[in-house]
């Protein structure tokens, strides 16, 4: 099995780095099917094979790769999750948790979003989208082969890419997750947050964009029990205008935020668009700092790992975190393995899958582990060798034996 059809942006660092590890391994470049052209209806996963015909192994491997970084395909999403997107594209059977959409926009309004570096256009109504594209691209894949040889599943990933569903999943399986405050439907607006906050007496929180990534829409929120005083540390930013609607933006390095005006409207914002929220567990401490641990796992084994150290309650190593080693960091060898086998764990309650990044917490003192996030795109990791592999050579070296995809 050599043939790969590879679904994400052309010279995205991502699909460079994985034609780079296959021509180090001596396989075929992967044929590359860009988003943008799906989204656009000038090529498909059957246009390929028709156009390859047997010059193609049955089934290819198949793998889905992050759509971001690319603002025609996050407009071209948005309008696909519009309320009046073609009919034929809409299957929202992958949309499992709150189906509503705050203040939807049309197809034509998507189509003519312009791009505004960092800003944050419409999340629920674009990952709608997405799901909508996995569904099609599932359905279209068992069209063409009776089981299609995905490295993870079109379902899973829109499983993963929701943190609300993951978090049901883990529970459901056992798996140590920090204590959700309640169901998503509970916590509508800021007012009902800080009642719940009251009621079950936990004052300090993670607010997360259910469907965000790298940090994207994350708040670390906490309030004093006594004085009611309030802060928020977050990469979300907010500029008002009299007579437009305010725009939210990724400012990409963190800021804190204590007045209740400005906390009310970004955490309303967050809610509007379908969060997690989930109890702040201190992290394990290396020197004056604090770390987690990004721990990828391939064909249920973990292999590369690294610690994210960091002097702020949020790790993203694009917000200045430094990048160490478990063995820099003085972890135990029996901690690294309960990392290693939390990770795997993980991994399993996505049977359909072979690749993830599980960014896991040690909780301080007791270092007990935590599963904060499931990452499907969660492989981009710079300087990290296992087994004298970067991370798309081992992932491409896996996938060569059958059995393990």
């Amino acid at each position: 099995m050599r043939s790969m059809i590879l679904i994400g942006n052309s010279e995205n660092r991502r699909t460079t780095g994985l034609q780079a590890a296959r021509a180090r391994l001596g396989l075929p470049p992967a044929l590359v099917l860009d988003y943008i052209d799906v989204l656009q209806g000038k090529a498909s996963l059957t246009s390929i094979t028709q156009t390859l015909g047997r010059a193609m192994d049955e089934p290819p491997l198949l793998r889905l790769d992050a759509p971001g970084e690319h603002f025609e395909v996050e407009r071209e999403l948005i309008a696909l999750g519009a309320p009046d997107a073609e009919a034929a594209h809409i299957d929202d059977r992958w949309v499992r948790c709150d189906q509503s959409i705050v203040q939807p926009i049309s197809v034509r309004m998507a189509q003519g979003l312009q791009e505004i570096k960092g800003k944050l256009y419409h999340p629920s109504q674009w990952f709608r989208g997405y799901c909508r594209l996995l569904s099609r691209l599932d359905r279209e894949a068992v069209q063409l082969w009776d089981t299609p040889r995905w490295m993870n599943a079109p379902q899973d990933i829109a499983a993963m890419f929701d943190k609300r569903v993951t978090h049901r999943l883990l529970s459901s399986a056992g798996l140590p997750v920090p204590r959700r405050l309640a169901p998503p439907e509970a916590i509508p607006d800021y007012d009902t947050l800080r009642d719940m906050m009251r009621h079950e007496r936990t004052y300090r929180l993670f607010i997360k964009l259910a469907a965000g990534s790298g940090a994207c829409g994350v708040i670390a929120y906490q309030v004093n029990p006594a004085t009611g005083a309030e802060s928020a540390v977050t990469t979300i930013g907010v500029e008002n205008y009299i007579a437009r609607p305010p725009l939210f933006y990724n400012v990409k390095k963190l800021a804190i935020y204590k007045e209740r005006q400005v906390l009310r409207q970004i955490i309303n914002w967050l809610l509007g668009h379908g969060a997690h929220v989930e109890q702040w567990i201190p992290k394990a401490s290396y020197g004056d700092r604090t770390f987690d641990i990004r721990q990828l796992v391939v064909a249920g084994k973990a292999c590369h790992s690294l610690a994210r150290v960091s002097r702020t309650p949020i790790t993203n190593l694009h917000l200045d975190s430094d990048r160490r080693t478990l063995a820099e960091i003085g972890l135990p060898d029996e901690l690294q393995a309960a990392v290693r086998q939390c990770a795997e764990r993980t991994l399993s309650v996505f049977p359909r899958s072979t690749v993830a990044g599980i960014d896991v917490l040690l909780s301080s003192g007791s270092y007990r582990p935590y599963v904060l996030d499931v990452n499907p795109f969660g492989d981009l990791l710079y300087h990290s060798h296992y087994e004298g592999h970067d991370p798309y050579e081992w992932e491409m070296k896996m996938a060569s034996h059958p059995s393990t995809i």
